[in-house]
């Protein structure tokens, strides 16, 4: 799928984080993986991450973002026309989380509001999304909020995944900008790769509510509940799929990275990045890795990112290159022109 998506800017980023966090070291005290820790926490480029309290879910972090951003803009709740809420971790499985945000946020009852599920990619699935149904209709302006607390997803003390993974929800103003510069969009799907990245209960296909026929819950359904990944299916992908999704997105918006002034992938883990980088020859000045403080934090990683490396690259119209891709198997990528904005910021 391609798509030019014209007469919408990007108004502000704003990025939420857990205020308790997680040295790699800490991790795995105490379990077979102590040991090795340290040595994965360098090879993946992550030192610390951001941990939820159990009561937390990603629309709280989301919402608190969505705050703050409002109160920087300006914008009263009544002028927000289209609310689009991405997660893999809804509040609920009903009713629509982005429903419960409409409330909580005091949006009038003519918002549009609904979620998307989408992980690794969702950043630009979502922008994506949001930004075509407002150029598309008579709405003004729409909040994009995106999140994850992946750390609840963990099962076992040994799950090496559990260092990679931190929580953050983000939140992102879009606005109607008859002068705006188009947004250049290539998206893809592969689901035969599903299996290699999942929780298999959950959902209708492993129902908790037949598991609990007997009042029991075997432990080999819990351990199906957990995160899983397959690294070297995700490493293969990523290699062979990104560098032609980055070759494509340029070709579609006729430019080079002599023109794009960053570039911000979803921050999966420091050692895929640089063979990317390096792969695909992105500048090293221009080229984005920022995760040793907050992990991975799934659909939020473009944004976060983009609030901790660039807060003050915004001041004039800076020209970027976003990307996602992951879980699905599911892959997106933008060329977008941002600025001036306030400065994005972590809370």
């Amino acid at each position: 799928m391609k798509a030019t998506v014209k007469g919408v800017r990007i108004a502000g980023i704003v990025s939420s984080v857990p205020e308790a966090d997680e040295t790699s070291v800490d991790v795995f005290t105490n379990t077979a993986l102590s040991s090795e820790a340290e040595k994965l926490s360098d090879a993946i480029g992550v030192k610390t991450r951001r941990i939820a309290d159990a009561k937390f879910c990603a629309s709280d972090f989301a919402v608190q973002a969505a705050e703050k951003l409002m109160e920087q803009l300006g914008w009263e709740p009544e002028s927000v026309d289209l609310l689009v809420f991405l997660t893999q971790g809804p509040d609920y499985l009903l009713p629509s989380t982005a429903c419960l945000i409409q409330n909580r946020l005091g949006l009038p009852t003519t918002t549009a509001a609904f979620d998307i599920c989408l992980g690794c990619s969702g950043y630009t699935y979502g922008l994506w999304t949001a930004s075509q149904l407002l150029a598309g209709s008579e709405g003004k302006r729409a909040l994009f909020l995106c999140g994850d607390v992946t750390s609840s997803s963990f099962y076992s003390e040994n799950n090496p995944a559990r260092l990679l993974f931190g929580d953050a929800g983000t939140a992102t103003a879009l606005e109607r900008d008859e002068n705006a510069a188009p947004m250049h969009v290539v998206l893809g799907t592969d689901g035969s790769g599903g299996r290699h990245i999942s929780i298999e209960t959950g959902g209708s296909r492993n129902n908790w509510f037949h598991a609990m026929k007997d009042g029991l819950i075997p432990p080999e359904f819990c351990a199906k509940s957990e995160f899983t990944m397959n690294g070297p299916e995700v490493f293969t992908f990523t290699l062979k799929g990104v560098p032609g999704l980055i070759k494509e997105v340029m070709a579609y918006a006729q430019t080079s990275f002599e023109d794009i002034d960053y570039v911000v992938f979803h921050q999966a883990n420091k050692f895929i990045l640089e063979h990317l980088g390096k792969k695909i020859k992105i500048p090293n000045d221009k080229f984005v890795i920022s995760m040793e403080k907050f992990g991975n934090t799934s659909s939020a990683s473009i944004p976060l990112a983009i609030c901790e490396a660039l807060p003050d690259k915004f001041t004039k119209p800076t020209k970027l290159l976003l990307a996602g891709f992951g879980v699905g198997w599911s892959w997106g990528a933008i060329v977008v022109e941002v600025g001036p904005i306030p400065q994005p910021c972590i809370v």
